[in-house]
C-alpha cells in the first residue's frame, strides 16, 4: 500500500511510476507537465468545500466559497443556527444548504471528519456516503484531496472523463462503469491518474475550444 501523496514529490514519483505501468500514458504526461498538488485541510470546511463545488464550475465554485467562509467560521454550531436565508445568500442550493446542516449535525454529535479522511479508501467512501447529501465524487474527492489518498479514481467527474477520453483517443468520455474498469490498470496509482486526466482535460480541452469545438 502506498503512503499518502503529501506533496509534489510525491505526485512526480507516483506519475513516474504509472507511465511505466502503461505506456500509453507517457504522451499525456509530456503534454500535460508536472501535476499540482492541490491538497486541502481535512475537517468540516474541507468537506464543506467540496460539496459547494458540486455540479458547478471552478470557477463558479470558488465564487461560492470565497463568498461562505468570509460569512461563517468553522464551527458546526455556527452552521446550524443560520437562516436559511443566509446560507442561500452565499449562493448555495436549498439541497446543498441541507447537506451542509446534515454535515454539521453529525460533526456537532462528534463525527470526526479528519479520522474519516485517514480511513482505508473503501471504507472511507462507505462512512462519507452515509452522510446526507453526500455522493461518491463528494467522497472520492475529499478522500483523494482531503486525506492524501493515493489509489482514488473519481469517476463520476466529467472532467476526468473527457480527459481520460482525450488520453485514448476515445470517440467520447467514458461511462463511470468503463472509468472503474479502466482504473484497475492504473492501481494502485489511480489519484495521479485522475490529477494526469484532469489536467488532460485542460490542455486539450482548451485547444479544442480555440479551434472552435466543444471542449
Amino acid at each position: 500500500m502506498l503512503t499518502p501523496t503529501r506533496c509534489a514529490a510525491d505526485v512526480a514519483r507516483d506519475l513516474a511510476a504509472l507511465v511505466a505501468q502503461d505506456p500509453r500514458l507517457v504522451p499525456v504526461a509530456e503534454r500535460t507537465g508536472p501535476l499540482p498538488l492541490r491538497l486541502a485541510e481535512p475537517g468540516l470546511f474541507g468537506l464543506l468545500r467540496i460539496v459547494s463545488g458540486q455540479q458547478l464550475s471552478t470557477q463558479s465554485a470558488l465564487a461560492v466559497w470565497t463568498r461562505f467562509a468570509a460569512t461563517f467560521d468553522e464551527t458546526p454550531a455556527t452552521i446550524l443556527a443560520a437562516r436559511e436565508e443566509a446560507l442561500r445568500a452565499v449562493g448555495l442550493s436549498r439541497q446543498k444548504v441541507a447537506t451542509f446542516r446534515a454535515v454539521a449535525a453529525a460533526v456537532e454529535e462528534g463525527l470526526d471528519l479528519c479520522a474519516m479522511a485517514r480511513l482505508p479508501a473503501e471504507e472511507g467512501r462507505r462512512a462519507l456516503t452515509a452522510l446526507p447529501g453526500v455522493g461518491r465524487w463528494t467522497a472520492d474527492v475529499y478522500l483523494m484531496f482531503c486525506g492524501g489518498h493515493p489509489d482514488i479514481l473519481p469517476s463520476g467527474d466529467l472532467a476526468v472523463r473527457k480527459g481520460l477520453g482525450f488520453a485514448l483517443n476515445l470517440s467520447e468520455a467514458p461511462t463511470m462503469k468503463a472509468v472503474d474498469e479502466l482504473g484497475e490498470r492504473w492501481s494502485p496509482y489511480r489519484s495521479t491518474a485522475a490529477r494526469l486526466f484532469w489536467a488532460n482535460y485542460r490542455v486539450v480541452g482548451q485547444k479544442k475550444a480555440g479551434e472552435g469545438l466543444p471542449p
